[in-house]
């Protein structure tokens, strides 16, 4: 499930093993490719941990939950994420003259940390995974909140969250020259702050017409968040912590910049 390329980006990322004891050192820790792989096998099925399948040689679903809660700590899946945007970059791939933005909801079923009640669910526990893509439908960062948080309460914290993103020689790229949004993000004030950002907003007005019209641009965000919810484990939020979510949600985002750098090279 690891290609070798893939495995050779994530190497240099991951924090050295503490040094074994010399008495009682017990046993060997498992191979990290091992089980990385046994936590996307876990992203792509949505399989509880403890039913994680010991023939397929991963570990148990304990050791692959440790070892994504250690690295996501140590910043390995942001640096991942990083680092692939970089190679879109100079790969002539990423599109930087807009970005779009958007938000999608799904149900919290322990509850947890950044979880409410859902205005879409009957107010049953639900979170909201908030994307800001470039041009091309291309993550560039995401973030979670409550499902009954507005969407327009992560604009601008999406903006910030937007990495230093080099690849080629220059200056990194970081702020979009255009952000498109649905009329959710209708507010003049937002729009002043993206301006002070050196950002034109293109936002869609309340009360006009639905058409064509800036949907023709915005669409690449909703395909986005429809390639988050192929892997099963963000359809639903299982996790009652957060940051297990969140970590989840920012490999499957590695992924899709990975997979996106795979087709632009064939």
């Amino acid at each position: 499930m690891v290609s070798d390329e893939l495995w050779a980006e994530i190497v240099p990322l991951l924090p050295p093993r503490p040094a074994r004891r010399h008495r009682f050192p017990g046993r060997k820790p498992l191979d990290d490719r091992r089980v990385l792989c046994g936590i996307l096998f876990v992203l792509y099925t949505a399989i509880p941990w403890e039913y994680l399948p010991q023939e397929l040689g991963f570990g148990s679903g304990m050791t692959c939950w440790r070892r994504l809660r250690d690295w996501n700590d140590a910043g390995v899946w942001q640096r991942l994420h990083e680092v692939l945007l970089g190679r879109l970059r100079a790969a002539g791939q990423l599109d930087m003259s807009r970005a779009v933005i958007d938000g999608s909801h799904v149900r919290a079923l322990k509850g947890g940390p950044k979880t409410g009640p859902s205005p879409v669910d009957r107010r049953k526990p639900g979170s909201k995974h908030h994307v800001i893509t470039d041009a091309g439908g291309i993550p560039l960062a995401t973030a979670l909140t409550g499902g009954n948080r507005h969407d327009v309460t992560q604009l601008l914290p999406l903006v910030d969250k937007i990495p230093r993103i080099k690849g080629i020689r220059g200056r990194p790229r970081q702020r979009p020259d255009q952000l498109y949004a649905d009329r959710g993000y209708d507010y003049d004030c937002y729009r002043r702050d993206l301006r002070a950002k050196g950002i034109t907003p293109v936002i869609a007005r309340r009360g006009t017409g639905h058409g064509t019209g800036l949907g023709t641009r915005r669409w690449v965000v909703e395909q986005t968040i429809a390639l988050l919810h192929w892997f099963r484990r963000l359809r639903i939020r299982w996790e009652i912590r957060d940051d297990i979510h969140e970590a989840f949600l920012t490999l499957a985002c590695a992924i899709i910049c990975w997979r996106r750098l795979q087709h632009s090279k064939s």
